[in-house]
């Protein structure tokens, strides 16, 4: 059975065969049959927008102590990365959690993201799992279209609601939360549902007979060959 209606969604680009959240990465995934990208940003100490998924690089150094300069060359600026990204389009998810060391209750990184976003030639979809992060995206530019990630979908009307009341245009729920209620419901309600991390090309068939929207992977090329049926 062939699911083209699923979109593709390339987590930090196609992540399992190129480093993530690289311009490879990134690149790679145009040519592996996906039509979005993933990927995520930071800040550091002097403003620069860094395309990295935890807040401390892999020795131990906090992104947001740091100056651009200071991050090695494989970390790309969030304009670097978008460019990387033409033609697909590209679900930004701005990093802003209270658990992290880079944590602003403001989410002041909002505006400089959103420059970018004016900047580039991609279609865009902003995410966060910090709802006032996207409630600043919303005030700041309404025509951006945004996203709720979700992990825990114990009350999925509920959170539904409430992402519709902020204006969201899609729901991320973590797949293991993901069942063709959850689907329905989000549907009814206008919302998109885009389901993260999903690898295994069974689970990825199932979630496209649900009628998700699209499927976040690291495997782009296997989601690509088991939506159109191979």
């Amino acid at each position: 059975m062939r699911f083209l209606q699923t979109a593709v969604i390339a987590h930090r680009g196609a992540s399992a065969a190129f480093p993530e959240n690289t311009l490879d990465a990134f690149r790679g995934a145009v040519g592996l049959g996906a039509s979005w990208v993933e990927l995520d940003v930071r800040r550091t100490a002097d403003g620069f927008l860094a395309v990295h998924h935890d807040a401390h690089l892999g020795d131990g150094r906090a992104i947001v102590e740091l100056r651009a300069a200071e991050l090695p060359s494989s970390v790309p600026s969030l304009a670097e990365a978008l460019d990387a990204c033409v033609p697909l389009g590209v679900n930004v998810e701005i990093k802003n959690s209270p658990n992290d060391v880079d944590f602003d209750e403001s989410a002041s990184l909002v505006e400089p993201v959103i420059a970018d976003i004016r900047a580039g030639s991609v279609a865009v979809l902003v995410s966060s799992f910090h709802p006032p992060t996207l409630d600043r995206v919303r005030a700041a530019d309404p025509s951006i279209a945004t996203a709720q990630l979700t992990f825990d979908l114990s009350n999925p009307p509920r959170t539904i609601g409430r992402a519709v009341a902020a204006g969201h245009v899609a729901l991320h729920p973590f797949d293991a939360t993901v069942t063709a209620e959850v689907v329905a419901l989000a549907h009814d309600a206008g919302l998109r549902v885009n389901v993260w991390t999903v690898d295994d090309p069974g689970r990825m068939v199932e979630l496209a007979a649900m009628g998700v929207d699209g499927i976040v992977t690291n495997k782009p090329d296997v989601a690509a060959a088991v939506l159109r049926g191979e």
